[in-house]
């Protein structure tokens, strides 16, 4: 470990900030919004909306979410010449077993925090003491705490950052790895680019870009691709403007609590395993706020945005992984919104150690689901022997 790189770090925002937001809320215009979009048809539910500021303004308490928030040690590194936010969590393993934890667009390390008890400390839960991990969970390059880059850079550029964090910052001289969306993407690339320190890797989403289509796709990757298609032209049209533009829309959103809130809390609708599409089946209004503050207490919302373009330079540049030969475990939950492929053509890609079918959650995975989580990730690195 390198200390004169590191330095502790606790959640304490400034009064004035909080009631920046709030007057912002408070004073909010709504626009106009159809009489029938009480489903979400058209996007975000405005009634709903209404609701959850109404409960933002008058009963959330960010002092409250801090204390949470503080609850397991954090620190800033310098990375790559940029600050760094990260929780680092011993774990109760008479042995090291770092464990590097990432999270995605719109979520954050609060995904995560459900999970850190039962990870580092199974034997607390019925587990084994050995199983415990060291956790390392850290914010996105411009996501919450962490340092904004000067122009948007791509998972690939972030797996980079964290094979110095965890080799050079940390001391570990091996590690492995977790994510999903983007924390799946930067996962991915730590796989294929840094398999000399990256011991094998677990993931709970498959980027569709990652794999490499048959020349004569079989029916099952035909309906795959299909599955894909369609997705796309649904459910994507966000990642067209924020891998295209995102300064446009990050301008905007950046000025706004009420449009960020209504551009993200859609997304955790309709991406989660919600019942009949009520969001709060899943998510109650405390932790949907705190994962919206976590955005905008330090000016995230607009800079979180430029991933997507980073990603896609990265991608135009030549930027296609290669196969990912570390054990890697597969975890597939029922409404992830990112169609799963099919074994055949991930294993292409992948050496795929684990395939678990989950019985339940979606996008947000350890945040819907962290006992199951916590739970596939310890049986994936037992049953490799990490």
């Amino acid at each position: 470990m390198n200390p004169n790189r590191l330095q502790p770090f606790r959640v304490d925002i400034d009064p004035a900030t909080i009631e920046r937001i709030h007057h912002r809320l408070t004073n909010a215009r709504w626009a106009a919004a159809p009489d029938d979009d009480a489903d979400w048809t058209y996007g975000t539910d405005a009634r709903w909306l209404r609701s959850l500021v109404e409960h933002w303004v008058t009963r959330y308490d960010w002092r409250a979410a801090e204390h949470e928030l503080n609850r397991w040690p954090q620190f800033m590194a310098e990375v790559a010449g940029q600050r760094v936010h990260f929780y680092h969590v011993k774990g109760s393993a008479p042995r090291p077993r770092p464990l590097l934890l990432t999270h995605g667009w719109p979520g954050s390390v609060l995904e995560f925090l459900g999970c850190v008890e039962r990870l580092a400390h199974p034997q607390r839960f019925g587990g084994q003491a050995e199983d415990g991990f060291d956790l390392v969970i850290p914010s996105l390059p411009g996501y919450a705490f962490s340092q904004r880059p000067s122009r948007p850079i791509g998972p690939r550029a972030v797996a980079r950052m964290w094979r110095e964090l965890m080799v050079d910052v940390l001391g570990y001289p091996a590690f492995a790895a977790q994510g999903g969306d983007w924390g799946a993407a930067v996962t991915n690339w730590l796989g294929a680019e840094h398999a000399d320190v990256t011991r094998a890797i677990h993931l709970n989403m498959v980027p569709s870009w990652a794999l490499q289509a048959s020349a004569a796709p079989d029916a099952e990757e035909a309906q795959y691709l299909q599955r894909v298609a369609a997705m796309r032209a649904k459910e994507m049209g966000y990642h067209a403007v924020q891998s295209t533009k995102p300064q446009t829309l990050a301008l905007a959103l950046a000025d706004t609590p009420l449009g960020f809130a209504a551009w993200v809390c859609e997304k955790f609708r309709t991406w989660s395993d919600t019942r009949e599409g009520d969001i709060h089946s899943r998510f109650d209004r405390d932790t949907l706020i705190t994962n919206l503050m976590l955005y905008l207490v330090n000016d995230a919302a607009g800079t979180s945005l430029w991933m997507y373009r980073g990603r896609a330079d990265e991608f135009a540049a030549g930027g296609v992984a290669p196969r990912v030969e570390v054990p890697t475990g597969i975890a597939l939950f029922p409404a992830e919104i990112i169609p799963y492929p099919p074994r055949a053509m991930v294993e292409r890609g992948y050496a795929v150690a684990r395939w678990t079918p989950m019985p339940a959650g979606g996008h947000f995975a350890a945040l819907e689901e962290p006992v199951a989580f916590s739970d596939e990730v310890r049986a994936f690195f037992r049953q490799i022997g990490y």
